[in-house]
């Protein structure tokens, strides 16, 4: 369907921060482009393809890190925070990126990694260098448990359970004492309670301000703040480890430290920034205290309340259906919270969880339609939408025959632990191909070429097959594609300001298979209703709508009689009112 003419509006807008009508795209290097053959992806790969950004028409790239790293992690694990990896790159590469990016009026804004670092960080191999190291404190370092001795089952100084299976504590023999490590044993964890780590952060940040980035993603930020007593966390009944988050997740001083970041590095700085931090957990009452801008702390939070309603009680790797009415709950719960202070983020995907296609959509018969319909109701939410790489094709989640093919270190570990625990490895599988982190890392599907136009070599992680026909050079030139759905659903957020600022209403809350909400802004109205169900449904809506109203859909023209709008199987519209809107259906 497509709009005969650019839509314009005089609606008089409020002074708003510049990432309210913006959209993040985030690259994962490792997988987007890679330009020597050697089958990872590099700044070259991405400076490549920023056409295709560009194209799109997002505002933000969101670049996964690219420091110098072991790779344990993908790059999550920092060896130096101020160098490049060669797997990637050099400087003068990434200088390059920010001048390409920057010329195309583009922003782009770093991961920041500094909850933990590679235990082959210079810090760290210092700190653990004995326990009269100037920086041993930089680390936590405990002794064993009072009355075991060190190595001992049961030794470890705490309980907790690592978010990559088994405990957060490993044991240095040369020191006889354990440092703590929330992730991977190679990620251990930064003590912020030392100002000399703090300051030595600041600085790393404002040094790569000074190269001309334009803000920070700030990796699981909200765990920089430890209990100092580190106590023992309530069990959690597997392998006899415990639930250490009350005493490390949103810590006693996780706001100072992020109130101090903004003096230390962004205030009275020139330049238009933004800072994101990723909080496992956060609830909408914390939200509202870490986007509070008169706080001065952090600009939007990724919240993970949405994407773990699918979890069964058996975690990440156990998933049952997703019940689209704990969905509007959630979201719209969400959106009034955050209506008045603070700002949401909006994103269904990234790096650490499946292709929401795949996970929450119909990646089968209805595969255009439900990526399309599953876009559409994000990015018409009030907050800054966020794009993961293939999202905007459509990708799916990977055939993984088995976990040799898997690469990602929270998959592996989990099969080890649960089939050394009795698990049935089938079972296991099972949840690893739903649910793990791989399914978003396979390379970004350009063509139908071998390896989809990624690599010319063997690449790090297979190709999803069905890149033969899923893939951008198909995708282009077809109006009613993914990719240009979603081209059209950034120009709404551009064009419109009820888009933008609007305030958002959530309607039909208790229907189990339809997502409606409206958005009001000045003079202006917005209607987006979708089915996320492969069944025709009927929306029953107050208020006068004709397809007149139509500014955008992802089927034919629908039905629309006396507020009452047919919706085939996986349909999104979106209609539009307002006086001073030239109206017609986006092209």
């Amino acid at each position: 369907m497509a709009l005969a003419r650019t839509m314009t509006t005089t609606t008089t807008t409020t002074t708003a921060s510049w990432w309210t009508s913006a959209v993040v795209y985030q690259v994962y290097p490792r997988s987007f482009a890679d330009s020597d053959g050697n089958g990872v992806g590099d700044l070259l790969g991405v400076i490549s393809r920023l056409d295709h950004l560009e194209r799109l028409g997002v505002d933000v790239i969101w670049l996964s890190p690219v420091y110098a790293s072991p790779q344990v992690d993908n790059g999550y694990d920092i060896s130096d925070y101020q160098a490049i990896d060669p797997t990637f790159g050099t400087l003068d590469d990434f200088d390059r990126l920010v001048a390409e990016v920057h010329a195309r009026g583009m922003k782009l804004v770093m991961d920041l990694v500094v909850n933990h670092t590679s235990d082959e960080h210079p810090w760290f191999v210092e700190s653990r260098s004995s326990k009269d190291s100037p920086k041993r404190d930089w680390y936590w370092w405990r002794p064993p448990r009072e009355g075991f001795e060190a190595g001992q089952p049961g030794a470890e100084p705490t309980n907790w359970g690592s978010f990559f299976s088994g405990s957060t504590w490993t044991l240095d023999e040369a020191t006889g004492e354990y440092y703590l490590h929330l992730f991977a044993t190679e990620q251990p964890d930064l003590n912020w309670e030392n100002r000399e780590v703090r300051q030595a952060v600041h600085a790393m940040m404002r040094w790569w301000l000074d190269r001309g980035v334009d803000g920070f993603r700030m990796d699981v930020i909200s765990l920089i703040s430890k209990d100092p007593e580190l106590p023992d966390g309530a069990t959690t009944g597997v392998g006899g480890l415990g639930d250490g988050s009350p005493h490390y997740s949103m810590g006693p001083r996780v706001h100072e430290f992020l109130q101090e970041m903004r003096r230390e590095v962004f205030d009275g700085r020139d330049g238009e920034f933004l800072t994101v931090g990723e909080m496992p957990g956060v609830t909408w009452e914390q939200a509202r205290l870490f986007t509070d801008p008169a706080r001065g702390e952090v600009d939007m939070v990724f919240q993970f309340e949405h994407v773990c309603l699918d979890l069964g009680p058996g975690g990440k790797f156990d998933p049952k259906p997703l019940d689209l009415r704990d969905l509007k709950s959630s979201l719209g719960r969400w959106q009034t919270a955050l209506s008045e202070v603070g700002w949401n983020s909006l994103y269904w995907s990234n790096h650490d969880w499946p292709r929401v296609v795949s996970r929450f959509g119909d990646d089968g018969r209805y595969w255009r339609e439900s990526a399309t319909a599953l876009a559409t109701v994000l990015h018409l939410h009030r907050g800054t939408p966020y794009v993961y790489q293939g999202e905007e094709l459509g990708m799916t989640n990977a055939p993984f025959a088995g976990v040799l093919e898997m690469r990602d270190v929270e998959s592996l570990n989990h099969y080890r632990e649960a089939v050394a625990a009795g698990t049935d490895p089938e079972e296991v599988l099972r949840g690893l191909r739903t649910m793990g982190r791989d399914n978003a890392r396979t390379p970004v599907q350009w063509d139908a070429s071998p390896h989809a136009g990624f690599t010319t070599g063997e690449p790090w992680l297979p190709a999803n097959p069905n890149h033969t026909w899923l893939n951008a050079a198909t995708q282009y030139n077809d109006p009613n594609s993914v990719f240009n759905h979603y081209r059209k659903l950034i120009e709404l957020r551009h064009t419109l300001p009820v888009v933008a600022l609007g305030d958002f209403r959530m309607l039909l809350a208790d229907e189990p298979y339809l997502y409606a909400y409206e958005r009001t802004f000045a003079d202006a109205r917005l209607l987006v209703v979708a089915n996320l169900s492969g069944t025709t449904q009927t929306a029953v809506l107050d208020g006068e709508w004709s397809t007149t109203d139509l500014v955008l859909s992802n089927v034919d023209q629908p039905s629309v009689v006396n507020g009452r709008i047919t919706m085939e199987p996986w349909s999104a519209h979106v209609f539009a009112q307002m006086p001073t809107l030239e109206t017609g259906m986006i092209e």
